[in-house]
Parts: C-alpha cells; sequence; structure tokens
C-alpha cells in the first residue's frame, strides 16, 4: 500500500502499526460503558501496509543529563518543575486538572474492559482486579490509582514530583480501601533497578511529558510481567489536537494552564505503536477519547486523531 492509501487511512483515524511478522492486529473499540465484553467495532489491519519510519529524531531523542540514579532517566526537569507548581490542586475537579476528573470514568472504562478480557476476569464484579498487582506510573495525586485500588487491585503509584505523592498519601489514607496504595516519589527507570514487576503496567497522561519517549517505553516493558500488559494514554501530533488540545484548552478555554502541552512532544499512534513493538510490546486494542460540549463528558470512539489510549501485552 503506497503513501496515498496510508492518508486514506488516517483521514478515517484508523492509524495503527501492527507486529513487524505481517500478522493482523484486531484494533477493538469500546462504547463509554465497557462493562461488557463485545466490541462495537473491529478492524484488521494488515502491517505490510503501513511504512516503518518513524520521525523522533530532534522531538523524542533527548536525554536527561541528570547522573543522580545510575539508570538512565527520561525525565524533563522543567515538567517536574510545571507539575509540582499545581500539585495542591490535583483533587480539585474544577481546579488545573478539571480535564483529567472528566475524562477518568472513560479511561477506566478501557482499562476495565481491557485488562478483564486479558486476565480473564469477570467485568461484572464490583473488584474485577482482585489479585493483580498494578503500577500507576506518573501517578500524580492519584486520581487513577484510587478507583484501580477500589476495583481490587495492589496498586504502587509512582510519580517524580514529591508534592504529588505527598497529596496522593493523604487523599488516599481518607478510605480505607486505598489506604493500601503504595506511593514512591520514584521513577520507572529506577524501579527497573530495584527488579519490580507487575501485571499491568498504566501510564496516562505522561508519555507527552518525558524526554525519551522510546526509553520510557524500554522501562515500562521491563517492569511487566511476561504475558503482562501495558495502557497508555497521550495525545496524537495532528493539527486538530494542536488547536483542540492547545490552542482551545488552553488559549481559549483556559481548561489547562498555558504551557502544559508542548505538540511538539506529542506522539502519533504509528509512533506509539512502533516504539511499543521496539520494547517488546504488541499493541492489540486502541480506543479514542471524544469530548462532547453539550454534555460535558468524554466518550470512547474509534476517533484517534485527538486523544487515544492503546492496550499491549508484552511478549513472552
Amino acid at each position: 500500500m503506497g503513501s496515498n492509501s496510508i492518508s486514506k487511512m488516517a483521514a478515517r483515524h484508523l492509524r495503527i502499526l501492527s507486529g513487524c511478522n505481517g500478522a493482523l492486529l484486531s484494533v477493538r473499540f469500546f462504547s463509554d460503558s465497557t462493562l461488557a465484553q463485545e466490541p462495537i467495532a473491529s478492524t484488521a489491519i494488515d502491517s505490510a501496509s503501513v511504512s516503518p519510519s518513524i520521525n523522533t529524531a530532534e522531538n523524542h531523542s533527548q536525554l536527561n543529563n541528570n547522573k543522580k540514579h545510575s539508570a538512565p532517566s527520561s525525565l524533563k526537569h522543567a515538567e517536574l518543575a510545571k507539575f509540582s507548581a499545581i500539585a495542591d490542586t490535583w483533587w480539585d475537579s474544577e481546579g488545573p486538572y478539571k480535564p483529567l476528573h472528566a475524562l477518568n470514568p472513560t479511561r477506566l472504562a478501557f482499562i476495565r474492559s481491557t485488562l478483564c478480557r486479558h486476565f480473564r476476569k469477570d467485568p461484572y464484579s464490583a473488584r474485577p482486579f482482585e489479585g493483580l498487582n498494578i503500577v500507576d506510573v506518573g501517578c500524580g495525586g492519584g486520581i487513577l490509582s484510587e478507583p484501580l485500588a477500589r476495583m481490587g487491585a495492589t496498586v504502587t503509584g509512582i510519580d517524580a514530583v514529591e508534592k504529588n505523592i505527598k497529596i496522593a498519601r493523604l487523599h488516599a489514607d481518607l478510605d480505607p480501601e486505598t489506604s493500601t496504595i503504595e506511593y514512591c516519589c520514584t521513577t520507572a527507570e529506577k524501579l527497573v533497578e530495584e527488579q519490580r514487576k507487575f501485571d499491568a503496567v498504566i501510564a496516562s497522561e505522561v508519555i507527552e511529558h518525558v524526554a525519551d519517549p522510546a526509553e520510557f517505553c524500554k522501562s515500562l516493558s521491563a517492569l511487566t510481567v511476561s504475558e503482562g500488559a501495558t495502557v497508555i494514554s497521550t495525545i496524537n501530533r495532528s493539527m486538530r489536537a494542536y488547536a483542540t488540545a492547545i490552542i482551545a484548552a488552553e488559549h481559549i478555554l483556559h481548561w489547562l494552564p498555558k504551557g502544559t502541552h508542548q505538540w511538539s512532544s506529542f506522539l502519533t499512534p504509528e509512533e506509539l505503536v512502533l516504539i511499543l513493538q521496539r520494547a517488546s510490546i504488541d499493541v492489540k486494542e486502541m480506543a479514542g477519547f471524544v469530548y462532547n460540549p453539550l454534555t460535558g463528558r468524554w466518550s470512547l470512539s474509534d476517533d484517534i486523531s485527538v486523544n487515544f489510549i492503546a492496550f499491549g501485552t508484552k511478549n513472552s
């Protein structure tokens, strides 16, 4: 398939790579109420039809020069300072993290559906993640870690911003169901050094803020047990994303502080899939997040042109 065909695929918002072996990859998209196990749509894409090129040279290959740890770090210190400045607003649903609070139920629906299917758990159970060991990388104040714990998972939340971890601990201690969460001010690279392993590794709205996405994904892979699960959500590097996630969200609607995102740091779905493949993670499912301004709610969609989430499994 030539470049014209690829462009047509992009226009349909179904841009994704499958494994380099040419096998077909099933891409499933789920409704907002993804307790059910049946997908609302399924698309098979031949990996041989998509070019393996990836543009990460200047935007995504910067190495961090901090030598505090022996492991290479994917941290951007300017990003840490930026989020440290607003750490005390994590649980203010009308504050700077209002978009994440609104998005949370929808990304949890995708996580619940995919993990239940992969680990053969009952999606209708009140605690479907019972017995699963999950790490929330870049957990912030814990707005994703806490519902994961309430669904029965043994949760470790890590963040490189110390203030975030303090806020997360204080809030988790208010509820016996979440007080068991292990919060650590550390990095994925450091956990790899400690030889930690998890059934599922989640990095939601994090990869666009790291210095080197490829190294970051290698760390996520190293933290994942063989045949375990990895879930990443982020923003597409598209003109539509620039218009909505930066111009509209930061400069017009003021949902986010100006400078929260850098468009050049976003990854396209193709880039993310290829990076994960190189880190021994095969992406199995992907969906987009679509915002309805009339209802103020997010839903899952096959439109991955702006926000998207990917589920993959670690090669054995």
